[in-house]
């Protein structure tokens, strides 16, 4: 992703709350831009390959965009492919704006995660790693 640059590395301190609080705001505004969009384009399909009203594709496809599933039977052939793929993207969609919103989450809690094992370690040994084997010698 475009912005998955922008994050901290390993061996940089942890992000200030502010910055943060501004990552979270710019992946929201992404993943409401995949909305838009999603939703746009499932109107659009819905009114001109189904035959629906503007109102009824919008509502088609943001019940599709949240896995509700379809309120219209689509009558026509290019209607019902085009539910099919939608529901197809929709699902892709979906994944895609919880891994976009989840990211700088994700990232913050394993990047607190790895500075406190490096702490715990101290400056001039490693972090402590399980043994491979625990079985006596013979």
């Amino acid at each position: 992703m475009f912005w998955t640059s922008r994050l901290e590395r390993k061996d940089d301190p942890l992000a200030s709350q502010r910055k943060f609080f501004i990552r979270v705001g710019r992946n929201f505004l992404a993943t409401l831009g995949i909305v838009v969009f999603s939703l746009a384009m499932g109107t659009l399909g819905y009114h001109y390959f189904g035959r629906v009203s503007w109102l009824d594709g919008l509502l088609n496809a943001s019940m599709i965009l949240t896995g509700m599933g379809p309120v219209d039977r689509m009558e026509s052939p290019w209607g019902k492919l085009f539910a099919t793929l939608y529901a197809l993207y929709s699902g892709l969609a979906f994944l895609t704006m919880m891994a976009v919103l989840l990211t700088p989450v994700y990232h913050r809690l394993i990047h607190r995660f790895h500075l406190s094992r490096v702490s715990d370690a101290g400056p001039d040994r490693p972090p402590e790693t399980e043994p491979a084997s625990s079985t006596p010698p013979s």
